[in-house]
């Protein structure tokens, strides 16, 4: 039988949070030898730890068929894959950024100046549909210090929480793009590995479902299950169950973790005491 061949990043966080979700998909990984090739016991799939800014070359090679790369290092390198889902960790943003004494947020600021970078292609393809005209100075690594060292007069970078940036002396003015860790797939597999990528898929999705979801219990007076049933919002509808106490009953149901604020002023209102909110492990829709 095929193995589908994944590409994760070999070292760095983008590794843990790529092992982590793997291992939440049930699948077992031992890289106890520090291999750069990695057969998994127990699905169809082989794992290649590669350097990062190799994995787009390599999915466009059809070397890997599959990769958790970040978005914007397939965005930089402009190669023919496709991203099959997003991951929802890993984020961060590119951004360009000037030293905090430069009082300009505008883009014009940067009309004949220069700006280091370690993603030429994404900036030069934002100034040319901006129409700036600026030099590109392309390094790698350390491009917070190319301003503090005459190097440029700004730099467009990856940015997360922004304290790079604040400790070399510089502020972030336009964002040029938002990243995530995405699940990308090389052209042309075959039909036996489309078959296993599905497989995988629907792990993934169960995963990130759940990550985003949390079960919710609560005691309801009867005369008030419809009017809670109402405000929540569900995978279908609340399964409800008869307390002890006569004229009561429990709800329970899923909520989305970003949506449980908003209404639980709504749901206590409305008659519902003793709320608890459960995390969930996976969910198969």
């Amino acid at each position: 039988m095929s193995k589908l061949k994944i590409a994760i990043q070999k070292s760095g966080r983008l590794n843990e949070d790529s092992i982590r979700l793997l291992a939440s998909c049930g699948i077992k990984i031992d890289n106890g030898n520090d291999q750069l090739k990695v057969t998994v016991p127990n699905f169809p799939i082989e794992l290649l730890y590669l350097r990062n800014s190799d994995i787009p070359q390599y999915l466009e090679d059809g070397v890997a068929d599959i990769a958790i790369v970040g978005e914007n290092l397939l965005i930089e390198k402009e190669k023919n894959v496709e991203i099959v889902q997003r991951l929802g960790f890993s984020k961060c943003r590119v951004s360009v950024a000037v030293p905090k004494e430069v009082k300009s947020d505008s883009l014009s600021y940067f009309n004949g100046k220069k700006i280091a970078t370690s993603y030429p292609n994404t900036l030069r393809n934002f100034l040319n549909k901006n129409f700036i005209e600026a030099d590109i100075h392309e390094i790698s690594g350390s491009v917070e210090i190319a301003p503090n060292i005459g190097l440029a007069d700004g730099i467009c970078d990856i940015v997360s929480s922004g304290s790079t940036l604040f400790k070399n002396g510089l502020r972030e003015t336009q964002i040029i793009l938002n990243s995530e860790a995405v699940l990308a797939k090389s052209n042309g597999l075959t039909a036996e590995k489309i078959e296993i990528l599905d497989r995988l898929l629907f792990r993934i999705r169960a995963v990130l479902k759940a990550k985003n979801s949390k079960y919710i219990l609560m005691n309801v007076p009867n005369e008030s299950i419809a009017k809670v049933s109402a405000i929540l919002p569900v995978l279908k509808s609340p399964t409800i169950l008869p307390l002890a106490e006569e004229g009561w009953s429990s709800l329970h149901s899923v909520i989305d973790e970003d949506k449980f604020w908003d209404v639980i002023d709504e749901l206590k209102n409305a008659g519902a005491e003793g709320i608890l909110i459960v995390p969930i492990d996976k969910i198969v829709l």
